[in-house]
């Protein structure tokens, strides 16, 4: 009798995001046909006005109307701003970050930088830290990490430090970014889309709460450094050190010396000019001081120019009031400046285009397919329902309340749906004009989101990048949470009590 051999025991496996969005548009349907339904007035620009809550006729949704909501989740219907344009937008700084990713220019920046300060790679953790923030704050970077993992690790073995401050520099570098997200698409983006708000509204503050969660994070991580520098004993992956040692052997330390060409260095500054130009166009400078209104009449001026006005275009809009379309079209421009600058083949440009915006395909649906859930609340009338409750609720809380409530929401459905796009675009629906109800800023709303979603996604099991990146330095994710408990009470305190101040303000 042959043995059998037992087979392996079945262990759970969290469905993917797309799975889990669409259990949800399933559920929100079944609350169709038991929350009662009721609608708003709203004012011309479509904002709710508070306490004109309203019953009418119940819409319960069914199976056609569950399988169609995505699809009017993309282009929208009478009733739900589709998320085409934010789709499309994804799409396109895909496809821009493909053909700049073709020209190694950021990968061979990066090796250049750590060239450069060999022998000094302690200034490197301040000045890499701030370089990978600013990538999260402005276009989510986080996967695009996973390659700088090899190259640090090593050389921050070598120095004296371990492979924990070679993660921390690029993964808490790159989170902290996104908890602080300036104009992140997929975060900040999504987001104010959803709540038809521009995603400059809200900037300066964040970027008062990027400089401080950077300088938080910097501070932690080199003085974590400094203290095993001195005690290497007191790293929390001694015990497997000379394993380290052996297996980031300096062999990798010859590939460092990458030198970047001079179109490389082209293309880097018009990826920084690119992500400073759109800074400068979501900006609303007339709401800042009415009086700064020098980019329209700037605007004015060069398309009243004869021949020059309409070679530049008639639909050029002053910096200030941009919006996706805007962002959009600057994005695909700036590719095809790129391809030029870097004097790129056109089958080569087409190409790695296309496949920049495949990468960001998947990102794009679930942005439609959360959408989806919007859509049967608002086609089922129970939106407003939902709205009234939390009106109701709400009235008795001050904001400063409001905002910390809203925030600890965040940290659990940021567990829940990983994906930070289709986590804003399936509930800042209903946070976000609640925030009103207790007098919050939608764009602080926005605020409240990101941060508890970068929050999270600096220790989640869930996200590939932290899981991927302490794969690369063989670290157990017990060993990194214990090396961020201290650091994640930091951030928690602070963005709570910074949301709070400008709920107040």
């Amino acid at each position: 009798m042959k043995n059998q051999q037992t087979p392996p025991k079945k262990t759970f496996k969290m469905p993917s995001a797309y799975t889990i969005l669409f259990l949800i548009i399933i559920f929100v349907a079944l609350l169709t046909w038991m929350i009662p339904a009721g609608q708003y007035s709203t004012d011309k620009a479509g904002n709710i006005i508070a306490h004109t809550y309203r019953a009418v006729a119940a819409n319960p949704q069914g199976i056609w109307d569950i399988f169609s909501a995505p699809i009017y989740g993309m282009i929208g219907n009478d009733k739900t701003e589709g998320a085409i344009s934010i789709s499309l937008f994804i799409l396109v700084i895909g496809g821009f970050l493909g053909v700049v990713n073709q020209t190694r220019a950021l990968d061979d920046g990066i090796a250049s930088v750590v060239e450069k300060y060999k022998g000094k790679e302690k200034i490197l953790i301040p000045l890499l830290m701030i370089l990978f923030a600013l990538g999260g704050s402005t276009y989510g970077m986080a996967e695009e990490t996973i390659a700088f993992y090899p190259l640090l690790i090593p050389v921050m073995i070598a120095v004296g430090f371990d492979s924990l401050v070679a993660v921390a520099i690029v993964l808490v570098g790159s989170q902290v970014g996104c908890l602080a997200s300036t104009v992140n698409p997929f975060a900040t983006g999504v987001a104010s889309q959803t709540l038809n708000i521009s995603p400059g509204d809200g900037i300066l503050s964040r970027i008062v709460l990027l400089v401080i969660v950077v300088i938080i994070s910097i501070l932690y991580v080199y003085r974590y450094a400094s203290k095993i520098e001195k005690h290497p004993d007191k790293s929390l992956v001694f015990a497997h050190r000379e394993e380290d040692l052996k297996r980031f052997a300096l062999n990798n330390r010859d590939e460092v010396g990458t030198k970047m060409t001079t179109r490389q260095k082209l293309v880097l500054w018009l990826f920084g000019i690119t992500f400073l130009i759109m800074i400068m166009g979501l900006i609303p400078w007339d709401q800042i001081n009415e009086k700064w209104t020098f980019f329209v009449s700037f605007t004015k001026w060069l398309q009243g120019i004869p021949v020059l006005g309409s070679l530049v275009g008639s639909h050029l809009v002053p910096f200030g009031s941009w919006y996706f379309t805007e962002i959009t079209t600057l994005f695909l421009l700036m590719a095809v400046v790129v391809m030029f600058v870097f004097k790129m083949k056109e089958s080569a440009f087409v190409t790695s285009f296309l496949n920049g915006m495949g990468e960001f395909l998947g990102v794009a649906i679930i942005v439609a397919v959360a959408r989806g859930i919007q859509v049967i609340m608002n086609d089922g009338n129970i939106t407003a329902t939902v709205l009234h409750w939390g009106e109701m609720g709400l009235s008795n809380l001050n904001s400063a309340v409001f905002i910390t409530l809203a925030y600890i929401f965040y940290i659990p459905m940021s567990f829940l749906i990983p994906s930070t796009s289709g986590l804003a675009a399936a509930t800042m629906g209903i946070i976000g004009p609640m925030g009103k109800f207790a007098g919050v800023d939608p764009s602080l709303v926005v605020t409240a989101y990101q941060s508890a979603s970068g929050w999270v996604n600096l220790i989640t099991p869930t996200s590939g990048v932290v899981m991927g990146a302490l794969a690369i330095a063989h670290v157990n994710i017990t060993v990194w949470w214990k090396f961020m408990f201290k650091l994640m009470i930091y951030l928690l305190i602070t963005t709570m009590i910074f949301l709070s101040v400008l709920a107040l303000l």
